[in-house]
C-alpha cells in the first residue's frame, strides 16, 4: 500500500492525535498563564472547546473503523455463532441510514440553514468552521462502517474487539514479527 494510501486510511489517528496535542497544549498555556502572570487568553478556551468538539466527533469515526464502538449484543448470543455477524451487519444498517440522514441534516443547515453572519463570541470565526466537522466525521464513520462489514462480511475476516485483546499476545505476536 502506498504511503498516500496509508495516511488516508488512518486520517482520523492524525486528525485526532494533532487535535489533542493541540487543544491539551492550549490548555496548559492557559493554565501557565493564569497561575504564574495572572493572565488569561480568552479565545483559548474557546478554540480549545471546538478542538475538542473535532476530536469527539473524529475519534467517533476511528472506533467505528476499529470495530470499538459500544454496542448491546447480548440479544446474538441467543442465535448460532456464524449468523451473529449478520445479526451486527444488519444492525448496522440502522446506523448507517442514520448516519446518511444526518450528513445531510447538517450539510442543509451549515450550507442553506446556518444565519450568514453567525460567528464564534471570541474568535470571531463564522460557525460553520466549527460545524463542518459533523458532515465530514459523519462521512468518514459511514465509510468506516461499510469497511469494516466488507471486511467481516465479505472477505470472511475475524475483527478483534479491541477491548478483548490481551497484552500478553500482542507483545508475542511484536516479537515474533520482529525475528
Amino acid at each position: 500500500m502506498s504511503k498516500f494510501w496509508y495516511v488516508v486510511n488512518n486520517i482520523e489517528s492524525y486528525i485526532c492525535r494533532i487535535l489533542l496535542v493541540l487543544f491539551v497544549g492550549l490548555l496548559f498555556t492557559q493554565i501557565l498563564s493564569r497561575q504564574f502572570f495572572d493572565y488569561s487568553f480568552s479565545w483559548i478556551e474557546e478554540l480549545s472547546v471546538y478542538m475538542f468538539v473535532w476530536f469527539v466527533f473524529f475519534g467517533a469515526s476511528y472506533a467505528a473503523k476499529m470495530s470499538a464502538h459500544n454496542r448491546v449484543t447480548f440479544q446474538f448470543k441467543l442465535f448460532p455463532a456464524s449468523w451473529a455477524k449478520y445479526f451486527e451487519g444488519f444492525a448496522d444498517l440502522f446506523w448507517l441510514f442514520f448516519n446518511v440522514y444526518f450528513i445531510y441534516l447538517t450539510i442543509d443547515f451549515i450550507f442553506f440553514k446556518m444565519n450568514k453572519f453567525q460567528s464564534s463570541q471570541t474568535l470571531g470565526i463564522h460557525l460553520s468552521w466549527v460545524y463542518i466537522a459533523l458532515p465530514i466525521a459523519f462521512t468518514l464513520m459511514t465509510i468506516r462502517i461499510l469497511q469494516v462489514n466488507w471486511r467481516r462480511l465479505v472477505k470472511g475476516e475475524e475483527i478483534a474487539d479491541p477491548d478483548k485483546i490481551d497484552l500478553d499476545d500482542l507483545k508475542s505476536q511484536q516479537q515474533s514479527d520482529v525475528k
